[in-house]
């Protein structure tokens, strides 16, 4: 299968970013994309919105269903999830992108923000998963992607940030533990990370602004290599830590400069690899 014409996706935090890369991505196949995220109103810092990216997806040739969602809260969660079945009749993949950050030692991380992360990153992920797992199910090749990053326990990745790397990681224990778990239904669970930072609204607030920004990626590196993995067949692809340029290099593609932000820059690597 190399496309996802059809499809139905739901991605988490995918009015921005790269969760909005992927699903415009998907969008050019003509796939249905659940774009369930929090913003509904403008604001001055983030780009966008869930009713300005459902707009994007349809321009691009695909359907979108604008979903107010808090992945904090399960019932926000069922009510998308229950919209997307009774609109397109199924969901087939689901990609948990939404994800909060802080890079803060313990004494500078109060436990409001520590509290945020695991709620959106780990229970977030797992609450999306379990509600959304009775109808991929059914799917004909149903995926599940976590953004999140290899389980790589050398103590330089917990040192400066013990609890975000906890909440991450969480995301990642999450792919090991359900491919595992619904691997005989052939349910591929599997997660993607990035090997340079990539330009979003997270690298520019927080680590640097335009500088930081101008030594990343484009999200669209992500989001073609999210489509690689989603148009596999899901029953032999599960329990994967994929790398995004590792993915796009295994499926032909060598010239990666297309998607750096500033040509012949030197990129500025991820954290946890």
């Amino acid at each position: 299968m190399l496309t996802l014409k059809g499809k139905t996706i739901f991605i988490t935090g995918a009015s921005r970013g790269i969760g909005k890369a992927i699903g415009l991505r998907a969008a050019r196949d003509g796939a249905n994309i659940i774009i369930a995220a929090k913003t509904t109103e403008p604001h001055p810092k983030l780009p966008g919105t869930i009713y300005t990216a459902a707009a994007e997806i349809e321009a691009a040739g695909g359907k979108a269903l604008a979903c107010a969602v808090d992945v904090r809260f399960e019932d926000q969660i069922q009510a998308a999830v229950a919209k997307a079945v009774e609109t397109f009749g199924g969901i087939d993949i689901l990609v948990n992108n939404a994800s909060a950050i802080s890079l803060t030692g313990t004494l500078a991380t109060p436990m409001k923000r520590f509290d945020r992360m695991h709620q959106v990153n780990v229970r977030g992920t797992f609450a999306c998963s379990q509600a959304c797992i009775p109808y991929l199910l059914k799917a004909e090749n149903p995926h599940i992607l976590n953004i999140s990053p290899p389980l790589n326990l050398a103590p330089r990745w917990f040192g400066p940030h013990g609890a975000y790397t906890m909440a991450k990681y969480g995301m990642s224990l999450c792919v090991l533990g359900m491919a595992e778990e619904f691997r005989e239904q052939g349910l591929a669970v599997n997660a993607l990370w990035p090997r340079t930072i990539i330009a979003t609204a997270a690298i520019m607030n927080l680590l640097g602004g335009e500088a930081a920004m101008q030594v990343s990626r484009k999200p669209e590196i992500m989001a073609d290599a999210a489509h690689a993995i989603l148009t596999r067949a899901s029953r032999p692809c599960t329990g994967n830590f994929f790398i995004d340029d590792e993915v796009l290099r295994a499926a032909g593609v060598t010239d990666l400069s297309q998607y750096e932000m500033r040509p012949g820059a030197e990129l500025m690597p991820d954290l946890f690899l």
